[in-house]
């Protein structure tokens, strides 16, 4: 049972992400790299990322918890509590926003002007009313992720982005209309109540189905808190905020300070991150939260032996391994890769063929932060499995601080931002790792170097000999389907190519084999 609902969620988390590119490249082809995307870009991510920065996390943080240790009764009162608070957060977070529409922008598009920048305040005031849904959907979400329905958290996104895709679509099929951000903000306020739709259809199937495990009536568990427990205080709210929002800040931060450069410039940005960021979701990050298991209990055992210790960090190692060598293959494809990867997902429609040519600079750029975010998603787990989240948040603030601050030396490029956050996330990694076990000792027993080393070695390799692969963009451009993959295929063959290279090279030098996997 537990596999088989393991397999359902990989699954629908793969097409979920998938979805969120395909809405990526429906966006490129309706609006292009003009400062009229830059508008929608911000409409359509602000209330999520908003939602995500002070109160997703922390929900699951916090309420997660709590809810293991509550009767279903006082599950559902707290859940009152939180979701009226949030409709209270959300309606003056809202009405900030909206208010305040023109500061945001020079904030986080400070390229924008004239028509563009009276588009994009008018797609604020939609993000504004979408934002109380989102922290709602937020709640939902959290409430399907401790009652185990995978169905129901995974899919209520594809909900949201199938609403988006088609819109976008219907957009992107009309090139000789000018499309309207008005007509999108309307879609964005549908999809969000369609997510909400689909999350309350879920939860009348637990109440009401036969697998539901707290319906009304059941017997309280023994031990379980009140129905008038109280909720946690700020504090903890506050912390558990800061280290699940930072995180996403800084690419955020980033992408706002690359927007200086002019009008497209943060489209640029925001989808060459997303060729980063796709890999980074799907196998980094899950290979951290397939070894969270094994890592916290192996630390919950160390706290009543030194040996238990040692192997607790064995795991850690055998993680890292893992996270590094998948890092590095999806490191070396992008790198290879990057022309063809932009051409295929986002040369479309209005998208001009000069605008792909900076988006595949800045994601091969962005593909070298990988390996830092490699070390980041295993030292958190670790960390989180010893209680310690609270100083790994200010070692991320204390990484937003530093990138920042960049900005007063850098040049208003893409290209030098995404550099900048590389850098900014190796040193996040050097903290959390100091973190595990401070000296050279300790690193030598955390990390993998001789895999580290020989797999990085084959990256820089790759990365020198990028140029002989490049893309002629007149080749694929203008072509349907089948005719730009058959021009894109040396590239694309190139870029599998590199990452089956590196994978090879980490399997000879001490990769952790099936068995590990396996009791993972």
């Amino acid at each position: 049972m537990l596999l088989k609902a393991g397999v359902v969620s990989l699954v629908l988390l793969l097409a979920s992400r998938v979805l969120g590119l395909l809405r990526e490249s429906a966006q490129a082809a309706a609006f292009g790299a003009s400062g009229l995307a830059d508008g929608v870009v911000l409409m359509l991510a602000l209330p999520d990322w908003i939602t995500g920065l002070v109160a997703a996390g922390a929900l699951s943080y916090v309420l997660l918890p709590l809810w293991a240790q509550q009767s279903a009764a006082a599950q559902a009162e707290s859940e009152r509590r939180v979701a009226r608070a949030l409709l209270a957060i959300g309606a003056v977070l809202a009405l900030l926003l909206a208010g305040g529409r023109l500061g945001v922008l020079a904030a986080l598009a400070p390229g924008l002007s004239g028509p563009a920048r009276d588009a994009a305040a008018r797609g604020l005031i939609y993000a504004a009313m979408a934002l109380p849904l989102a922290l709602l959907a937020a709640l939902w979400s959290t409430r399907a992720q401790h009652r185990r329905d995978f169905v129901g958290l995974y899919a209520a996104n594809l909900v949201v982005n199938g609403v988006l895709v088609t819109a976008l679509f219907f957009i992107a099929m009309k090139p000789e209309s000018a499309p309207a951000i008005d007509r999108l903000g309307l879609v964005l306020l549908l999809a969000m109540a369609a997510r909400l739709w689909w999350l309350a259809a879920r939860r009348r199937g637990w109440v009401d189905g036969a697998a539901a495990p707290e319906a009304a009536g059941a017997p309280a568990p023994a031990g379980a808190r009140p129905r008038s427990t109280p909720l946690p205080g700020t504090a903890v709210w506050l912390w558990a905020a800061l280290a699940a929002g930072l995180p996403l800040a800084l690419p955020f931060a980033a992408r706002s300070m690359a927007s200086a450069a002019g009008e497209g410039a943060l489209t640029t940005f925001n989808y060459a991150w997303k060729l980063v960021e796709l890999p980074l979701v799907l196998a980094v990050q899950l290979a951290a939260s397939l070894s969270f298991p094994g890592i916290a209990a192996a630390y919950a055992a160390a706290l009543s032996s030194s040996a238990e210790r040692a192997a607790a960090e064995s795991r850690v190692r055998a993680a890292m391994a893992l996270a590094w060598t998948l890092a590095c293959m999806a490191a070396a494809g992008l790198i290879v890769g990057a022309d063809a990867l932009a051409m295929l997902l986002f040369g479309w429609g209005r998208m001009p063929a000069e605008a792909l040519v900076p988006l595949a600079q800045w994601a091969r750029v962005g593909a070298w932060s990988l390996l830092p975010q490699a070390l980041i998603a295993v030292a958190l787990t670790a960390l989180a499995s010893q209680a310690r989240l609270r100083v790994a948040a200010l070692v991320w603030a204390l990484g937003l601080a530093t990138l920042l601050a960049s900005n007063l030396a850098l040049p208003a490029s893409g290209r030098a931002q995404m550099a900048a956050l590389d850098a900014v996330l190796a040193l996040v990694a050097v903290g959390l790792l100091a973190l595990l076990g401070p000296g050279l000792g300790a690193l030598r027993r955390l990390l993998p170097l001789r895999l580290m080393l020989a797999t990085g070695a084959v990256l820089l390799a790759c990365s020198v000999g990028v140029a002989p692969w490049g893309l002629d963009g007149a080749a694929a451009a203008g072509a349907g389907w089948a005719a730009r993959l058959w021009a894109l295929r040396g590239p694309l063959g190139g870029a599998v190519g590199a990452a089956a290279l590196v994978g090879a090279v980490a399997a000879l030098s001490g990769l952790p084999g099936r068995r590990w996997l396996r009791r993972q």
